[in-house]
């Protein structure tokens, strides 16, 4: 319990692989795991992905996907339609797929391997119903890439747990509330120098100023920015819609 207690304490994204290629028994146990969450309908599925053109050169990647098709083909084999609507099905199947995505990057973690979540496949659906030839009602939902360190970077800050669990009731947060988590997350960014050492800094829209340089553009700042994007949620429906999720 205590070894894997410290590796979800220590796990960190990884983002530098070396050439060493997992092997099949590894990668047996990774799916393994994944497939032993704990699911509502077990409405998951893994394409996976070796070397090509993964991000930064990761020589394994797991594409988890939320998979409502496979439990209607079951229901049709005993003379049952799907009458559940499609929001519905695939919310449960959101966390089917994303328990399965967290037990198989523990399960690496535990293995000896890094990993990294990346949330691209929501919006490049499409292009990957055609890549990995996905069915209708299946919809890839995160990347998971996997190897074998080249970097062993420190767990990034996170909120204090005053700030993300509450007893029975959800509080009515303050300002102070608000500025000591935000004052957590900012420090511990800064110390490692996490957005200067990456070079990320995300521009403002044009004709705002931006105040910020490395010195001090932190996690808070950086994670308000990033609610700029998508304001319209057209694409994304159509991009479900594609799915065959009719939303």
């Amino acid at each position: 319990m205590i070894e894997t207690l410290t590796a979800m304490m220590n796990r960190a994204s990884v983002r530098r692989y070396t050439d060493e290629i997992p092997d099949e028994a590894t990668v047996e146990a990774i799916l393994r795991a994944g497939a032993q969450a704990p699911f509502a309908m077990q409405m998951f599925s893994v394409i996976v992905k070796r070397g090509g053109k993964l991000p930064w050169g990761a020589p394994l990647g797991l594409l988890i996907c939320a998979d409502v098709h496979r439990l209607s083909r079951i229901a049709a084999k005993r003379g049952w339609s799907v009458e559940t609507n499609d929001l519905e099905l695939l919310l449960f199947a959101i966390q089917d797929a994303a328990y399965a995505a967290q037990n198989c990057v523990i399960a690496a973690q535990s293995l000896g391997l890094g990993s990294c979540y990346i949330g691209a496949p929501i919006h490049q659906a499409a292009k990957l119903v055609e890549e990995c030839r996905l069915p209708p009602k299946v919809f890839p939902l995160v990347l998971l890439v996997m190897g074998h360190p080249a970097e062993n970077p420190e767990p990034r800050a996170r909120y204090p747990l005053s700030f993300t669990a509450f007893e029975e009731t959800y509080p009515d947060l303050s300002d102070e509330d608000v500025d000591e988590a935000m004052r957590a997350m900012d420090e511990g960014f800064l110390e490692s120098g996490y957005y200067a050492k990456n070079k990320l800094k995300l521009p403002v829209p044009e004709g705002r100023e931006d105040p910020f340089t490395f010195d001090d553009y932190s996690w808070t700042e950086h994670i308000s920015r990033k609610l700029q994007w998508s304001p319209d949620a057209t694409k994304l429906r159509d991009t479900l819609k594609a799915c065959g999720f009719v939303v």
